[in-house]
């Protein structure tokens, strides 16, 4: 019969085990490694509660009530966070379990989309009054369309690295880096489309110049000669 030798390369430990484990290795109760385990449990579910809320609660909001059914009562616009809220979670824990990735790089992949989707928007529509709603609209899609094409197409499909053997990096923009490109891409569209759509009225730009300025200073003075 064949002898198969283990090197010790072949060896891994994984990080959550020997956390779960050391209460054992240094001969503590049992008691102590169910209260360690315990924490991680509650560390995680607290983070997970929350997360799924705000998603929930968003899509209820912002894209029900205001974008499908302006007259939904609260009761009908709560029955919908919640069953979004089921749905939400099923398809995180489907997710998880699908792909064979680590919690830590979704969190990385997780701000790389943000940021493509959201910085562009957020930092225009305070500095730049001509940025119109159908320019922020098409800025937030493009740059979260790209992050996820460069994202997953690298990963799972195939799609080339960015960049690969440049004087920026030898090995490829990393997908974990998406929203490199993604950024840039949602900043142009926004650009380009605020200045081919309508500007926002007097009214609005000067509420947009309103919110630049802050107003602590004046509050403070105010309560101090109260």
């Amino acid at each position: 019969m064949p002898v198969t030798q283990l090197t010790f390369n072949q060896f891994t430990i994984a990080a959550d085990t020997i956390v779960l484990a050391t209460p054992e290795i240094a001969g503590l109760p049992y008691v102590i490694a169910g209260l360690v385990a315990a924490g991680g449990l509650a560390a995680a579910l607290s983070t997970a509660d929350g997360l799924l809320l705000a998603i929930a609660n968003a899509l209820s909001h912002d894209v029900y009530y205001q974008m499908v059914d302006h007259t939904a009562s609260t009761k009908r616009r709560l029955t919908v966070a919640r069953t979004l809220l089921i749905v939400v979670a099923l398809l995180g824990a489907w997710t998880a379990v699908t792909l064979p990735q680590t919690i830590l790089i979704f969190v990385s992949w997780a701000f790389s989309v943000a940021a493509s989707g959201l910085f562009a928007a957020l930092v225009l529509g305070v500095w730049w009054k001509r940025t119109t709603g159908a320019g922020a609209i098409a800025g937030m899609v493009a740059g979260f369309a790209v992050c996820i094409w460069y994202t997953f197409g690298t990963e799972y499909y195939g799609v080339p690295l960015l960049f690969k053997g440049t004087w920026l990096t030898e090995k490829g923009l990393s997908n974990l880096s998406a929203g490199v490109i993604g950024i840039p891409v949602s900043f142009l569209v926004t650009i380009v489309v605020s200045l081919m759509t309508k500007a926002p009225s007097i009214e609005m730009q000067g509420f947009i110049e309103a919110i630049r300025t802050p107003r602590g200073g004046t509050m403070m003075k105010e309560a101090r000669q109260a």
